[in-house]
C-alpha cells in the first residue's frame, strides 16, 4: 500500500543535528569520506556557473546603460523647457528661466537656440547638421559637461578674423569629414526661408561664414558627427529669432529625478510650456537596453534551471544508492519527515555553497574585467573602448535569492520520494 510522504510544513522544519550529520555524510565520497563526491561537486559547479554568469551579464547591461547615459548627458541637458506651437520660440525666456532656477533640485539653467543647417567647407561637399547656440559657460555649474569635452580650442567663440560672422565649435567626426580644423572657414546656410532679392525677383539663400574656433569629442557618435555649436547671440542672429530663444535648459542634482522635476515645472508654468527630460528624449534607446537586460537575464537564468535539474538527478541517485540505509534508519525510529529533511539539507548545502561560490566568482570577474579593461571593443562603433561592467546590489540580491529558492525547490521532489519509502521495502531493495 502506498504511503504519503512528509508534508511540506514538516519538510521545511530546521533539521536536527543528527539529520545534518547524515546529510553531510551523504554529500561525501564513499571511498574517501573526507572528500566531496563527484556528483555533488558537479551540482555545486552548475549552480556556481549560473550565478556567476547572471551577475556578470547583468553587470554588463548596467555598465552599458550607465556609460551611454553619461555620454548622452555630455551635450544633452537633464531638462528642456519648450513651448507648444508651430514654431520653437520662447520670447519671455528671462522670466521663465528665473522661475525654473527657483525649482528645488535645479542647480543650473541657461537659454539655448536649436536649429538645423547645411554646412560646407568650400568644396563640392555639403551636409546637414544640428546647430546649437548656448551660453559659453565653462564653469562647474554649466548645464552640460560639453566644456570638458573640448579637445582643441575653446568655447569662447572668439574669431581671429574680421571677415567672418563669428566662431563655432565642431564635433570631431564632422570636422574630420570636412577636413577642417581650428582656424579654417566653413559656410552655413540657415534653415529659415530665404529672402527674396528684388533685383533678381527670386529667393536667394543667405550664406554665413564662420571660423572654426574649437573641436569637441563627446564619445557619442550623434554629437561628434552632426553637431555645430555657437554662442547664443550668434544662434539668435543665425536663426532669425531676434531676442527670443528656442527654450530653456536645466541641470538637476539627480538626473533620475528629472522627470518628476519636469512635471512640477510644467504645473507651475502652465500652458503652453512643456518640459522634456533626457530620458524621454532617448526613450527608445533606454527602453531597448532595459528589454535586452531582461531578455539576457532570462536566457542566462536557464543555466540555473539546468543546474536545478542536475540537483534533482543528483539527489535521486543518492536516494537510490542509500535506499537500504534509509530503511535501516526508519527501522531504528527515524521518521519520514526526518528522512526528507536529510535530503533537503543536502540540497540546501549544495545551494549555499554553489550560490556563494558563484557570487564570489561573479563579483571577482566583474571587477577584474571592468578595472583591467580586459575586453576591448571598437570605439568607433560603440563610443567606448572597453566593455564596462557595473554590478548593482539589487541585481545581486535578486540573483542570489532567486537562485537559492530555485535550488531549494529542486530538492523537494527527491526528498519527498525518499520519505515515501517504507522500512521493509527499503531493506529489501537491491
Amino acid at each position: 500500500m502506498a504511503t504519503a510522504g512528509a508534508g511540506l510544513t514538516e519538510l521545511l522544519r530546521w533539521p536536527s543535528r543528527l539529520e545534518r550529520e547524515i546529510a553531510g555524510r551523504y554529500l561525501r565520497s564513499r571511498r574517501t569520506s573526507g572528500r566531496v563526491s563527484l556528483i555533488t561537486a558537479i551540482a555545486i559547479g552548475g549552480v556556481a556557473v549560473g550565478v556567476a554568469a547572471l551577475i556578470v551579464v547583468l553587470g554588463v547591461m548596467n555598465g552599458l546603460r550607465n556609460e551611454l547615459r553619461e555620454r548622452i548627458l555630455v551635450a544633452n541637458p537633464h531638462l528642456r523647457i519648450l513651448t507648444y506651437g508651430a514654431g520653437l520660440r520662447l520670447d519671455d525666456w528671462q522670466v521663465v528661466m528665473q522661475q525654473v532656477a527657483r525649482e528645488p533640485g535645479v542647480i543650473a539653467v541657461a537659454p539655448e537656440v536649436l536649429s538645423q543647417s547645411i554646412i560646407s567647407a568650400g568644396a563640392d561637399y555639403a551636409e546637414g547638421v544640428n546647430v546649437l547656440g548656448f551660453e559659453p559657460d565653462t564653469g562647474t555649474r554649466s548645464v552640460t559637461t560639453l566644456p570638458q569635452a573640448v579637445t582643441r580650442g575653446d568655447l569662447t567663440f572668439r574669431a581671429t578674423r574680421d571677415d567672418v560672422d563669428g566662431g563655432i565649435v565642431l564635433g570631431s567626426r564632422l570636422a574630420e569629414r570636412l577636413t577642417v580644423t581650428t582656424g579654417d572657414i566653413v559656410t552655413l546656410v540657415p534653415a529659415k526661408p530665404p529672402t527674396v532679392n528684388r533685383a533678381l525677383g527670386a529667393a536667394v539663400p543667405q550664406y554665413w561664414r564662420f571660423e572654426v574656433t574649437g573641436l569637441f569629442t563627446t564619445g557619442m557618435f550623434l554629437y561628434d558627427n552632426q553637431f555645430v555649436v555657437m554662442s547664443r547671440e550668434a544662434g539668435q542672429r543665425f536663426t532669425g529669432l531676434g531676442d527670443a530663444v528656442s527654450g530653456i535648459v536645466a541641470r538637476v542634482a539627480d538626473p533620475w529625478q528629472a522627470p518628476a522635476i519636469g512635471r512640477r515645472i510644467e504645473e507651475k508654468l502652465g500652458y503652453p510650456y512643456r518640459a522634456l527630460d533626457w530620458q524621454a528624449q532617448n526613450e527608445t534607446l533606454f527602453s531597448a537596453l532595459e528589454l535586452e537586460k531582461v531578455a539576457m537575464g532570462l536566457i542566462i537564468f536557464f543555466i540555473m534551471v539546468v543546474a536545478a535539474f542536475n540537483i534533482v538527478g543528483t539527489l535521486t541517485m543518492v536516494v537510490a544508492e542509500k535506499t537500504r540505509e534509509i530503511g535501516i534508519l526508519q527501522a531504528m525510529g527515524l521518521g519520514r519527515g526526518a528522512v526528507a529533511r536529510i535530503f533537503l539539507a543536502q540540497g540546501a548545502v549544495v545551494g549555499v555553497v554553489g550560490v556563494g561560490a558563484g557570487l564570489v566568482a561573479g563579483l571577482a570577474i566583474s571587477l577584474a574585467v571592468d578595472r583591467g579593461h580586459w575586453i576591448k571593443i571598437p570605439a568607433s562603433l560603440y563610443s567606448i573602448d572597453h566593455l564596462p561592467i557595473q554590478v548593482e546590489p539589487l541585481d545581486v540580491a535578486v540573483v542570489v535569492a532567486a537562485s537559492f529558492c530555485l535550488v531549494l525547490a529542486a530538492t523537494i521532489p527527491p526528498s519527498r520520494a525518499a520519505s515515501r519509502l517504507t522500512p521493509v521495502d527499503a531493506i529489501r531493495y537491491e
